[in-house]
């Protein structure tokens, strides 16, 4: 399958011009997609590591910026792994997914969503966007299911393959939220648990709910471009002790406790977080609420950038979400989706480190074949979206 294609009988110099206008309007300078922000407690924490010896996955560093993680988000408890793809993939075993198995993730989405899905020797099966969100939709999910799923003792079966459909991921896509209460109808209906890719999403709430603690689990991650960064990590969320319980069984090799003896009572992965890490993290978890504070100014800044200019919007949050604005997100309109690469060009001659959606993952050459529903919204979007750079750092000065 070829990639989607972009249209290009529609330029219009005026609309090009006037983005990189707006972007110029906005920033400093040049300037990357995405830096992460050190400028607190970092040094301090992480010498404290170095001057005691406490480096790895043992220290008090990672179970305190477990307990901040959980009193941020309001999880009832959180397991920090080595990266986001780490947790998500922990997330599916825990969840009962197994090999053979289908599990439903959106294709408008990071290819570790469906990489973790094949780690458990299971299948992606692809669902659609919906615009208003950038994430799942789950009315068209919820006929797809209707048309192809069959209920039975082995739970909700694929009729078309045989195979058991196991899980829902959703994933806050450039971190804002999905619709989840729809959503979560949706899986009660099938019997489908629900995990939340929450890897873009930290400091975005649902409803008042944060992102990553409506599905039986959650995921975050702390990558070095994400909104906080340990340099490379992620962590489970759950409110459900006994998956707590195992999701840090299972990521710590499945060791059981003993003084001496190495006892593992099953396949373990060598999952968790370095104190070094998680010192990262703990400094960077202070800093949160004035990052927050200071990409939605930014957001703001681009949207009154972008109101007057005809044939692109800017993304905002629904009504019922309050996002974090990790990366924002400039769609241009159906009949001007073939000048988004004129867009990429001109950003990138001018300095700014702006980028697509990614690719859908039903036209990457290892998910090519597989269930999938239309797939039409993604596409348009994937199409049409212009990420453009978003660094806390980059937002104007706020008014008195």
């Amino acid at each position: 399958m070829e990639p989607p294609a972009v249209r290009t009988e529609t330029v219009s110099p005026a609309l090009t011009d006037g983005i990189t206008e707006a972007v110029a309007s906005v920033l400093p300078g040049p300037a990357v997609l995405h830096e992460p922000e050190l400028a607190g407690n970092e040094w301090a924490y992480v010498k404290e590591c170095l001057d005691t010896g406490w480096v790895s996955s043992a220290g008090a560093y990672v179970d305190r910026f477990e307990a901040m993680l959980a009193d941020y988000t309001g999880a009832a408890h959180a397991i920090a792994t080595v990266n986001g793809t780490a947790a998500l993939h922990a997330c599916l075993l825990l969840a009962g997914v197994e090999a053979g198995d289908e599990v439903i993730v959106p294709a408008l989405t990071f290819v570790a969503t469906a990489n973790a899905v094949a780690y458990c020797g299971a299948t992606p099966h692809f669902a659609d966007s919906e615009e208003r969100t950038l994430g799942l939709d789950a009315a068209k999910l919820a006929a797809h299911l209707d048309d192809v799923a069959d209920a039975s003792a082995g739970g909700c079966v694929n009729r078309h393959t045989g195979r058991r459909i196991a899980a829902v991921v959703c994933m806050h896509t450039f971190g804002h939220p999905v619709d989840l209460d729809p959503l979560l109808d949706v899986c009660r209906r099938h019997g489908l648990p629900l995990i939340e890719d929450a890897a873009e999403s930290l400091g975005s709430t649902y409803k008042g709910r944060h992102t990553g603690t409506d599905g039986v689990l959650g995921a975050l991650s702390f990558n070095g471009n994400k909104i906080v960064t340990t340099g490379g990590g992620g962590a489970i969320l759950t409110n459900d002790p006994e998956l707590a319980k195992a999701a840090k069984h299972l990521t710590t090799t499945a060791k059981e406790a003993h003084p001496w003896e190495f006892v593992h009572d099953r396949v373990g992965y060598n999952y968790r977080m370095p104190n070094l890490n998680a010192a990262l993290g703990c400094a960077q978890l202070e800093q949160l609420p004035g990052i927050l504070e200071r990409k939605r100014r930014l957001a703001a800044a681009y949207r009154d950038a972008f109101a007057g200019l005809d044939g692109v919007r800017l993304f905002a949050e629904p009504d019922f979400a309050h996002s974090n604005y990790w990366l924002n997100v400039l769609l241009l309109d159906r009949a001007h989706a073939g000048e988004r690469d004129t867009v990429l060009d001109r950003c990138a001659a001018a300095g700014y480190g702006a980028r697509p959606a990614w690719r859908p993952m039903h036209h990457l050459p290892m998910y090519k074949v597989g269930p999938r529903m239309d797939l039409s919204v993604a596409e348009a979007l994937y199409q049409r979206a212009v990420n453009l750079p978003s660094s806390a750092c980059l937002a104007p000065p706020a008014h008195d």
